[in-house]
């Protein structure tokens, strides 16, 4: 149960109402399914269930087979019953049910993952949350080479301010952060616009050599310490361990409609509890309406409409990523534990 468990135990406490509720088949759920490249384990489970977090309940393994929990392109899966009950299985390519110890190799391709990683990779190694003290107090950048303003990967260029490392993240201010309920400021967004390598110290004028762009940069870009950030895309969703209720106040993209697997971010965040796999249902606000009676404008009840799961947790926010949509979501939906 080494690295797939963020691909099986990825919906191992997942949503509401989790103890009451079982895991019931789709109606057409397949008797045979091919995992091809591309699949996680979301869409895999959404074949089968329903309730795609249930999977962990009806996923069958022969603990005497070498790692029965990993699922790789190319693997085939049978739905079987056992005492009665609904099972999935790994099946033989001679469609054998693999319920017998045997000897198997380590397979060296890449085993699926519980969500697009892809959608998120960015926000783990790009984005982070600083406070402005934090980003007004780092090295930032004078110019390049001969005078120029834009520079690349491969370009020489020259910062002002104390070395924060040897290899080091150039960073640019991009959002802030505003709690719309209580007015607090929750935080700065920067993102890496490239990385490079300090080659001489002049006083506080930092030589740097461009290593990696993947925007021009600027004067006036930071550089941050990018080395060691604590990094993971191993989740363990569950539900949070306190009641928490927030809302979603940015999408990546500025896109007017959320959908599946589109990034947010969410005002609460670790001093809240929230943790890197905490799962939250979203809740649709309800319109506005004016009462024929009394004339009164009236909020209709909130409607559950999403789930999400958060991959970042900083102290006052978080980012997250919506696994599910009924229908379109937005910014200002409500946020809430499943």
């Amino acid at each position: 149960m080494r690295k797939l468990l963020y691909a099986l135990a990825a919906f191992t406490l997942l949503f509401t109402p989790l103890a009451q509720a079982a895991p019931e088949l789709r109606s057409d759920h397949p008797e045979r399914y091919t995992v091809v490249k591309g699949d996680t384990l979301w869409d895999i489970s959404g074949r089968f269930l329903n309730n795609p977090w249930y999977w962990p309940e009806i996923w069958h393994v022969n603990p005497q087979v070498a790692n029965p929990h990993l699922i790789y392109p190319g693997d085939r899966l049978a739905l079987v019953y056992i005492d009665g009950k609904p099972r999935i299985t790994k099946v033989s390519t001679n469609g054998v049910v693999k319920l017998s110890p045997k000897v198997r190799s380590e397979r060296i391709d890449t085993p699926i993952p519980a969500i697009p990683l892809d959608a998120i990779s960015s926000f783990l190694t790009d984005t982070r949350i600083v406070t402005p003290e934090e980003l007004n107090g780092a090295p930032y950048v004078l110019e390049g080479e001969d005078g120029r303003i834009i520079t690349g990967a491969g370009d020489r260029i020259y910062a002002r301010g104390d070395k924060p490392a040897d290899k080091v993240g150039i960073f640019r201010r991009t959002k802030e952060f505003i709690d719309p309920e209580t007015g607090e400021f929750l935080g700065l967004e920067a993102r890496s616009v490239g990385a490079g390598t300090v080659t001489a110290e002049n006083g506080d004028v930092l030589t740097l050599r461009l290593t990696k762009s993947n925007q021009e940069i600027r004067i006036g870009d930071r550089l941050l310490n990018n080395i060691n950030r604590p990094i993971s895309t191993s989740f363990s969703p569950s539900s949070p361990d306190d009641q928490v209720e927030g809302q979603m106040i940015a999408v990546d993209g500025g896109v007017t409609q959320i959908g599946q697997f589109d990034v947010v971010a969410i005002n609460r965040g670790r001093r809240n509890g929230l943790k890197p796999g905490n799962v939250m249902a979203v809740l649709k606000s309800g319109n506005m309406v004016r009462d024929p009676v009394t004339g009164e404008t009236i909020e209709l009840p909130s409607e559950r409409a999403g789930l999400m799961m958060i991959f970042q947790a900083y102290e006052k926010m978080s980012y997250g990523l919506v696994l599910q949509a009924t229908r379109p979501l937005s910014v200002g939906d409500k946020v809430t534990n499943p």
